[in-house]
Order: C-alpha cells, then structure tokens, then sequence
C-alpha cells in the first residue's frame, strides 16, 4: 500500500511538473521576444527623441534641454519603463547604451535652431551608472563624438538614476573625476525617492541635483516634503550644488519652489518634451514673487 500510495504522489506530481516547465518555456519565449524587438530598436533606429527645457526659477531663462529616447509602444513594451528595465539587465546594455548617447547627441546638434547655436546651453544626458565603469568602455570615446559634433564636453551632463543603484561608491567616484577633468559634469537623478539617493549625493558630489517628482507633486500642501526639500537645498548650498525640480506641473508648484529658492525646474508646467530643443516658459500670469535676497517678476515674455 505504501508503495502504491507513493506512486498515486507522483502521478499525481506530473501535471504540475509540466505546468511548471510550460510557465518556464513561456518565460523564455517572452525574453527572446523581448530581445529581439531590442535589437530590431537598436538595428534600425527606432527610438524616438525628445527634448525637455529646464528653466532657471529665478529669471525663466532656458539653461538646457534633458534628452529623452522612447520607444515604440508595443506588446513587448507597453511602456518605456518596462522598455528600459528589460535593456538594463540585458547582455546589450552596454552596445544599447552607446547607441542612445550617440543618437542623443547627434539629435540634438541636429535639431538645435539657429540662433542657439553659439549658445553655451546644457544637454543633459541619461546614463547607466554600470555603463560608466565597464571595461568594454573605451576612453575618450565620447570626446570624439562630441568633436565630430562640435560639441564642448562642458554642456554635457551626465544624468545618473538613483533607481540604477551604485555599488562601489570609492571606484566610481573616480571614474567620474575622470570624467569630470575631460570637462563634464555630472547629475543625479530622482534624488529624494530614497536611501541611495541621499548616498549617492554624500559620495559622488554631483554638480546637479534632480529632484523626483514624487517630492515635488503637490509640495505646497504638504509639510513634510518642503521639510526634506529644506534639507536638501540646505545641502546643495553648503555643497555648492546646484538643485533641479523635476516634475513641475501646476503654477503653484512652481510658486512654492520659487519661493524656496530652488535653482532650476523641469516639468510640463515649463514645457513638454518635443521634437526640438526649444525654449520653455512659465505659465501665463506669473506672479511677482519673492526669492531669497529681494524680489523677481517672473514673466513668461522672454
């Protein structure tokens, strides 16, 4: 009986074996498909690229343009976040990393208008903090692109995301001085969204704060936020960093950070991502507002 009993088990087991392995073959079947839509982005060009102004609150002047790829929505990648994720932990995160610098870089010398042209703005960068420190990396790689463009290294800066997260803090922070003699600077990104960020800006002492969105959402109504904003601008100042509101939507987010004396800003209440590096603006009916040291009218009529 016993014997028969063990057998009827794993009779019984062999049902969800298969269902087991057919889950696993499915898995499978989507990362191949995954990567193969990668490659066919990567091969032909499809990524879409966007560029977003970042104003300075003070005065409204456009000091840069964040450059954004995005890919075509499909089943593979129904949004850029699930796109992005799948790149970063693909083999190709290194060869897919060059191609979106390149692109970027390329873009937007091509798009840049006219008068613009012999303007000292910035173009932020997206990079993956791996790509940075990986042997495959040749130096000077990007220099010669940027001299091909006509680019100087100094209106680079590379954005690094808080969600990528740094594992050796000493190594990579002289990879970035570096970098940073060649004339670059650096940005973190979505600083605030948790214990890395903060990490990341004792460590790697970037040039630029971004502040993520999470913070900035709804600030002037919430007590806790403006609190760690404090904390970070108070840090910025002592650290001479400069901070960048990201996510800036309505007027009276814009007013508050105004107010809290915060450098620059980034959002759709300044100007949503488009084909060509153009100029942002404020939102109509700026108010004269108060900034540390005086007052500033902040006009839309640049």
């Amino acid at each position: 009986m016993t014997k028969r009993k063990a057998l009827t088990q794993k009779l019984l087991a062999i049902p969800q074996y298969f269902q087991h392995v057919n889950g696993r073959l499915r898995n499978e079947v989507k990362e191949l498909g995954r990567l193969s839509a990668l490659l066919e982005i990567m091969d032909n060009g499809r990524l879409d690229t966007f560029f977003q102004p970042i104003l300075e609150l003070g005065s409204g002047r456009t000091i840069g343009h964040e450059v954004l790829n995005r890919p075509p929505v499909s089943l593979h990648f129904p949004t850029t976040e699930h796109f992005y994720e799948f790149a970063g932990r693909t083999e190709q995160m290194f060869r897919f990393e060059q191609y979106c610098r390149r692109i970027s870089l390329s873009r937007y010398v091509e798009r840049l208008p006219e008068p613009q042209c012999g303007a000292e703005r910035l173009v932020f960068i997206n990079v993956h903090p791996g790509v940075l420190n990986d042997v495959r990396h040749k130096s000077g790689e990007t220099l010669g692109l940027l001299q091909e463009l006509g680019l100087s290294p100094e209106c680079v800066v590379f954005e690094l995301t808080e969600r990528q997260a740094v594992q050796d803090y000493v190594g990579f922070e002289k990879v970035l001085s570096h970098y940073r003699e060649q004339g670059f600077r650096i940005a973190v990104d979505d600083a605030g969204s948790g214990y890395n960020s903060l990490k990341t800006l004792v460590y790697l002492k970037p040039e630029f704060i971004k502040l993520d969105k999470s913070l900035i959402r709804g600030i002037h109504d919430n007590r806790e936020q403006q609190e760690l904003l404090e904390l970070i601008r108070e840090y910025a100042e002592r650290s001479a960093t400069r901070v960048i509101a990201e996510g800036i939507e309505t007027p009276e987010e814009l007013l508050y950070l105004q107010l809290a004396g915060i450098d620059f800003g980034q959002g759709y209440a300044l100007g949503r991502p488009g084909h060509w590096p153009v100029q942002g603006e404020f939102p109509p009916s700026s108010p004269k507002v108060p900034v540390r040291g005086g007052y500033k009218h902040v006009s839309s009529d640049r």
